[in-house]
């Protein structure tokens, strides 16, 4: 028999989220693949759990992911967790998934506790479409392309940042995304929980003055769809209507859906398109 991956979600500040679930399995798994053993040994001993530990993380999360694998091959059970929240979410784990379905080792996720959704329930920002970056890479290129995209993006947008590098990050976002609304949220579900409705100039106005402290979850505002759709439409008008039509042929398209893409993108009438480009 093989043996099986349990993602398991463990609190990510309040011992007291934590599922009994999970708590079963981190008593019967074989071993607990902990990305940090010293953080993961605090939360064992606190529950009386005595399972094995092994560390698993993002400097030997290829070859350890293979090591793993083999030993559910023989029939071994791991239970994965990550140092708070659940694993995979902004962290190694979704490597060592996806070389388990790669082996045809059984996969579950234990549900439970996530920074960014516990930060977007509490945000007051639109819940029904949401899009997640993690922390924005150090790579200034890299970083740069995201922010680019991020103009565009019209869902709620969530972010983890340190608290040595927040300043920096809302000045970045700012200057690059507006002065949108955004909610900060810090030290999520612990004593000292806060959920600030702002902007990204309040927030640098604040911490201009005093130094954040806490892991932080910025929830931003995604751009207005009428501000995006104005915009679009103000560019479109730019072009001639034959030109607007011939960019969706060269996609592709044939000249009827092509004039239908195109009246779309105007707001009018596929009849108005055919008479621009017909009859003049």
């Amino acid at each position: 028999m093989e043996g099986k991956l349990y993602l398991c979600a463990t609190p990510i500040g309040n011992l007291e989220d934590i599922s009994y679930r999970v708590l079963k399995t981190l008593k019967e798994a074989d071993v607990i693949a902990a990305e940090d053993t010293r953080h993961t040994v605090k939360l064992l001993n606190h529950f009386e759990i005595k399972t094995p530990m092994t560390s698993y993380h993002e400097f030997n999360k290829i070859q350890k992911a293979r090591y793993l694998v083999e030993q559910m091959k023989s029939g071994v059970n791991v239970a994965l967790v990550t140092d708070a929240g659940t694993p995979g979410i902004s962290d190694p784990g979704e490597e060592l998934v996806r070389q388990c379905y790669g082996a045809g080792i059984s996969v579950t996720s234990l549900p439970g506790p996530a920074a960014c959704i516990t930060a977007l329930t509490m945000s007051g920002m639109s819940t029904r479409r949401f899009c997640f970056e993690a922390f924005l890479p150090s790579d200034k290129k890299e970083k740069q392309r995201i922010i680019n995209e991020l103009k565009e993006e019209t869902r709620t947008i969530l972010l983890y940042e340190a608290p040595h590098r927040l300043v920096r990050t809302l000045k970045e976002l700012k200057e690059n995304l507006g002065d949108r609304r955004i909610t900060l949220c810090r030290e999520l579900t612990k004593k000292y929980e806060e959920a600030w409705q702002t902007t990204f100039e309040g927030a640098l106005e604040k911490y201009g003055k005093q130094e954040p402290k806490g892991e932080f979850v910025i929830v931003i505002e995604g751009r207005a769809f009428e501000e995006k759709e104005e915009e679009e439409r103000k560019n479109w008008e730019e072009m001639s209507m034959e030109d607007h039509v011939d960019y969706y042929i060269a996609q592709g398209m044939d000249r009827k859906e092509a004039m239908r893409a195109a009246a779309k993108d105007r707001g009018i009438s596929k009849r108005d398109v055919y008479q621009q480009i017909v009859l003049h």
